[in-house]
């Protein structure tokens, strides 16, 4: 693999809850705990705890908003994830071929 794996990054982002919570923060630009929990069927409290960890991952910034704090999406580490995923993907497929070419002599073996 060219590009190394952050675990931590995929531990947090392999979380429904903060797969969703990303989803709804992309497609609004940023949000608050208290709008997230309006949109999912968790806790405020609980979304807090869910941005704390994606906050950790450097998934999202924080801005202070007042009494609460405004989440917004990192897109540099949201690509850094997607070029991660790209990458694995490109190796599993190129095992995946390794695999058929062998089964294919294997195969063609028994034929003889």
């Amino acid at each position: 693999m060219s590009v190394a794996v952050d675990d931590d990054l995929w531990s947090a982002i392999g979380d429904p809850t903060r797969r969703r919570m990303l989803d709804l923060l992309l497609a609004e630009g940023a949000g608050t705990a208290t709008t997230l929990s309006e949109r999912l069927p968790v806790t405020r409290q609980a979304v807090s705890k869910h941005l704390v960890v994606l906050d950790r991952v450097g998934l999202v910034h924080v801005t202070p908003s007042g009494r609460e704090k405004r989440y917004q999406v990192d897109e540099a580490q949201l690509a850094r994830a997607a070029a991660q995923l790209a990458d694995v993907g490109a190796t599993w497929d190129a095992r995946l071929r390794r695999i058929k070419r062998i089964a294919e002599a294997i195969q063609r073996g028994q034929e003889k």
